[in-house]
């Protein structure tokens, strides 16, 4: 007797789905019967005439499965080289009007014009997956949809870069980038190959120092600045020209995550940037920023107070030349799709618009070839432009054709110039129809692949950086080169590193050789250094609480519920902590940690290791603590002094709103120099 087909009794459940009622009926199917992917419909074995033989179509004849397989396997596109962990936002901006001296670009002359926007903040180091508070210069790249056409003002969280020519882009990021052999580690530069390559190559020194100073690691991109570190040359309605650099100021002012914070914050939320910039614009909590640019005479040398303004290893002092605030940012929409907006975004530095102009700095050169050729790779050919989140909203006329992913149906016959078919156009517009028309400057001197002159002090600036951070943030950035090199396996390495350092500042490098076990060597630092104090970010200001997150310790009741009412006013988010999970409970003493808050109110009494964790990480972090009710007994239990700096006994809204505003206690800070870890800025 030949063998029938098994009936559905005979197959595995997890390995077939019951039919819905409405598609058993349109196949004159009963309810209860199975259909699994790949094999048709099994029937019930009541019809002995079926024979054996195959089971359904064979996997190529299924084209269903064929094409949801295939379509799978292709979903993924190269990720970025450099900046693959990012996240994004649509926004905003708003002229103030005041840049038509300097510009002739509507979206910055035009008082009140606003544009539409999308930031991706970024890490330059890690992969897709890395976490986003590791040590690391950010990248705020901003596209402008301009009624001119995009601007793209692609800038990082500093104002200078590692090199000064772009041919030693492939070398910087080789030696920073895990090693090739083991491919660790991951999204940081202490070890080995990073530190030889700065060693060796000193004219990374001034940026080295931004990125071990608290810069490196930012509590938020809404707590984050934006530099073009480029020059660029601004051209204005009469054709004058000025030669600029842009600033993003942050109006929440720049604050850092303390150095263990970030350590835990990676274990505990790795996508803690990501998910604050999510939330808070869901959250109504929108970010925000102001332009702005410093403005220097556009000179036959292009220096001012004798610094070359080409050199993108040096900043021009405020102090110098004043940040002019020229419009505001506001990031008010997240995406509807992370890949189709965020990842598939394609910056270039060659999307400029009419009054704004390229210089001749060598590194910038370099990335105008380099942004444009990566994408051919990463988004599959030259039409990535056609993708929704680069299109500009701003018509389009040219002749380019076909191509990969080409997704416009051109019609005519002539797609070359000069043509008489069709009607001689496209045409080129000209400047007085907002065509684009580079800014004529005259070259001299010899075509040579060498630096010039101004481009060799490399301990200066960096000098200047450090002498003008806070006393704080000085022990910070030594602990800081103290934790990279001593993960550097090569004592050479160390040895060659401190040389450098003991160039910039000799007391410096003394604490740090001291941290290394190693003799300071002496070196020849500036002899006068004038400090700018608009680099330091530790200052008596107090800044905007939006955004902020405060932890409450305790039961939801009618104080917790004042306290929530009134912080929700400046746009503080308030998370109640409580044994367990409940109505109007957002963590429980489980699920909390300290890295998600920025000021603690401790509103119980509990001997809970987890909150005594909790609150241990805070007080060492410098995090304001206010204390309601029986709130001390759990304090004295983690062992913290309710004399403390910072310690807030039954503290109202307002005074902790005013504990938040200095983003930590810095007056405790003295008492936590034998910690493990110090409070970051």
């Amino acid at each position: 007797m030949e063998p029938t087909v098994p009936s559905p009794t005979h197959l595995d459940p997890e390995e077939s789905t019951p039919l819905e009622t409405s598609l058993a009926t349109e196949r004159g199917l009963q309810t209860g019967d199975y259909l699994t992917s790949g094999q048709g419909v099994r029937l019930p074995d009541t019809d002995h005439s079926l024979k054996a033989g195959p089971r359904g179509p064979s996997l190529l004849e299924d084209f269903h499965l064929r094409e949801k397989i295939t379509h799978f396997d292709h979903e993924r596109i190269p990720e970025r080289v450099v900046h693959a962990r990012g996240a994004g936002a649509y926004g905003t901006f708003t002229a103030y009007g005041n840049a038509a001296s300097v510009t002739k670009a509507g979206f910055l002359a035009e008082k009140g014009r606003e544009t539409q926007v999308f930031v991706r903040f970024s890490t330059v180091l890690g992969s897709r997956g890395s976490a986003d508070t590791v040590r690391d210069t950010r990248g705020f790249a901003t596209k402008f949809y301009t009624a001119e056409g995009n601007f793209d003002l692609v800038g990082n969280n500093m104002p200078v870069f590692f090199i000064q020519d772009a041919i030693k882009f492939p070398d910087l990021i080789h030696a920073a980038k895990w090693h090739p052999d083991r491919e660790i580690p991951q999204a940081q530069t202490a070890h080995d190959t990073f530190w030889d390559f700065v060693s060796l190559h000193t004219e990374a020194t001034h940026h080295v120092f931004w990125a071990m100073s608290d810069r490196g690691i930012p509590r938020s991109y809404r707590t984050m600045e934006g530099f073009g570190v480029h020059t660029f040359r601004l051209v204005n309605a009469d054709n004058e020209t000025a030669l600029v650099k842009f600033h993003w100021k942050p109006v929440a002012g720049v604050h850092s995550q303390a150095w263990e914070e970030t350590q835990l914050t990676a274990g505990v939320d790795p996508d803690f940037h990501r998910r604050d910039l999510a939330d808070s614009i869901d959250a109504g909590l929108f970010y925000e920023y102001e332009l702005g640019i410093q403005v220097m005479p556009d000179s036959a040398d292009e220096t001012f107070e004798g610094i070359d303004l080409l050199d993108p290893t040096k900043i021009v002092p405020e102090e110098l030349a004043p940040v002019q605030p020229i419009g505001k940012l506001v990031l008010n929409r997240n995406p509807d799709n992370f890949h189709a907006e965020t990842e598939q975004i394609a910056f270039h530095m060659g999307n400029v618009v009419p009054g704004i102009d390229v210089t001749n700095d060598p590194l910038l050169q370099g990335r105008l070839f380099s942004y444009l050729d990566t994408q051919l790779s990463r988004l599959g050919g030259p039409n990535f432009t056609q993708l929704p989140i680069n299109r500009p909203h701003a018509p389009v006329n040219d002749n380019f054709r076909d191509g990969m992913h080409q997704s416009v149906v051109h019609r005519g016959i002539a797609p070359y110039l000069p043509n008489s078919l069709s009607f001689g156009g496209p045409v080129p517009a000209g400047p007085e129809n907002g065509g684009y028309v580079h800014v004529p400057k005259p070259v001299l001197g010899d075509k040579v692949r060498a630096n010039p002159v101004s481009f060799a002090d490399h301990y200066s600036q960096a000098a200047l950086f450090y002498h003008s951070l806070s006393p704080i943030e000085q022990d910070h950035m030594v602990e800081a080169f103290t934790f990279e090199l001593s993960k550097c396996y090569e004592q050479a390495i160390r040895v060659r590193m401190l040389s450098v350092l003991a160039n910039v500042d000799a007391g410096l490098t003394a604490k740090v050789a001291a941290g290394l076990g190693l003799p300071a060597p002496e070196g020849k630092p500036p002899v006068t250094v004038t400090p700018s104090p608009a680099l330091a970010q530790i200052t008596d200001r107090t800044w905007p609480i939006a955004g902020r997150v405060v932890g409450v310790i305790g039961t939801p009741d009618a104080a917790t519920a004042a306290l929530q009412a009134t912080l929700k006013t400046q746009g503080v988010v308030v998370r109640v902590i409580a044994p367990v999970g409940g109505e109007g409970v957002e963590r429980t003493f489980q699920t909390a940690r300290s890295v998600e808050f920025d000021a603690v109110v401790v509103a119980m009494a509990t001997d809970n290791p987890q909150v005594t964790v909790l609150l241990q990480e805070a007080y060492r972090h410098a995090k304001a603590i206010g204390v309601q009710g029986d709130g001390e007994q759990t304090l004295a239990a983690a062992g913290i002094d309710v004399k403390a700096p910072g310690i807030l006994l039954d503290p109202d809204a307002e005074t902790l709103a005013a504990a938040l505003g200095k983003h930590r206690v810095w007056d405790r800070i003295p008492l936590l120099k034998p910690a493990a870890a110090s409070a970051g800025s």
